[in-house]
């Protein structure tokens, strides 16, 4: 595991007033260790709580130490079972406020179900909903990194800190690449360009896009309202109003934009998943010269056959943060590699509970990071 070592922040971990209680809000064991981290950076020890699931698969949380008048930091990584990871959060979040936590805050480092921030034909913004429940089961507080759209801070009515992940990505980079100032920062689509012109700017690299992809779910029709009027009102639209037709999108043949020939292509992105669209870009790359590729993501669902699909691919290394447990898919495949932000999480639940500025935090940082 890759870890960024900091004095400045080391030196002042330890120093944090009383009243504050650590819990892990995971019924899954794997899920703990981002924990244990922060617990030992911040010197404290993980709260009492049991949490598990009944016979008939519904989840029972137990608080076994008094929280009334403290700050209670509830963290939660996302296991595979979405859906049990959201609802033990939600109940443990209800069993402090009904037990008379001064304040709880939610450290959720990867936000579940983010890529359903938008409109899609009948669907729904899932996302805002489950801001709301977190609302209303009484979280007065979120930490969270890399939201997949910054819009979605907009769902919550209480204070959200969107962590970056990014200075640890490029401390990955400069100091784990040898040839790094030989690599292009790539784009596997247009959508990720403001992202990889973000770590080319700072790492003072070129930059290439990957254009005319197959589209991905991602971006199809997302307003949700192309749909024809039924026939039973077709006749009232009157006659003489003809409203134009949006021609439909059609994606060019697979260009990249950018020099690519002789060097390191590095791909960065966010979430890391289904991971198709990744291994087209890097057979793309391989046809233009590339000759060693990187991927870097924050998140790392790396879900289903995702790292059998890595092993064999063109791909030489994935490298992906702990905001979610994935051991397995690092045992399937040895390419996977993981850098630890517990040390930033640790000091945002620091200065939360001591009362002090978050800006430190996001030195730097512009709009579009």
């Amino acid at each position: 595991m890759f870890c960024v070592p900091s004095t400045e922040i080391g030196a002042i971990m330890n120093i944090t007033k009383g009243g504050l209680v650590l819990f892990s809000a995971n019924s899954n064991s794997s899920c703990m260790e981002l924990s244990r981290r922060i617990a030992e950076r911040l010197g404290v020890e993980m709260g009492k709580v049991q949490v598990y699931q009944e016979p008939n698969r519904e989840t029972r949380v137990q608080i076994q130490e008094s929280v009334r008048g403290k700050d209670v930091f509830i963290i939660q990584t996302v296991s595979k079972d979405v859906n049990t990871t959201i609802m033990e959060l939600l109940i443990m979040v209800y069993a402090c406020k009904t037990s008379c936590a001064k304040s709880i805050i939610g450290v959720v480092p990867y936000f579940p179900y983010s890529k359903q921030c938008k409109m899609r034909k009948r669907g729904s913004i899932v996302s805002k909903l489950l801001a709301s429940m977190m609302c209303k089961a009484g979280l007065t507080h979120l930490i969270t990194m890399d939201l997949h759209q910054k819009e979605i801070q907009g769902f919550f009515n209480i204070p959200v800190d969107n962590l970056r992940a990014s200075p640890f990505l490029l401390q990955y980079i400069q100091e784990e690449i040898p040839d790094y100032r030989n690599a292009v920062i790539v784009a596997k689509s247009p959508a990720s360009a403001k992202r990889a012109q973000s770590f080319a700017e700072r790492l003072r690299l070129g930059i290439a896009v990957i254009h005319g992809e197959a589209q991905d779910a991602e971006s199809d029709m997302v307003d949700g309202r192309h749909s024809p009027p039924t026939a039973k009102y077709v006749a009232a639209i009157h006659p003489s109003l003809e409203i134009p037709m949006l021609i439909p999108k059609e994606k060019p043949p697979i260009t990249v934009v950018g020099d690519v020939g002789g060097r390191i292509a590095i791909i960065v992105d966010d979430i890391i998943d289904d991971v198709d669209s990744f291994l087209a870009a890097a057979e793309t790359l391989k046809e233009r010269g590339a000759y060693k590729i990187f991927v870097m993501a924050t998140h790392g669902l790396l879900s289903s056959d995702a790292p059998r699909l890595i092993e064999e691919s063109a791909i030489d290394e994935v490298v992906v943060t702990n905001t979610i447990p994935h051991e397995i898919q690092k045992l399937q495949c040895p390419k996977i590699k993981t850098v630890d932000i517990s040390m930033i999480l640790s000091e945002a639940i620091r200065r939360i509970h001591n009362g002090e500025s978050m800006s430190y935090l996001f030195r730097n940082i512009g709009v579009d990071d």
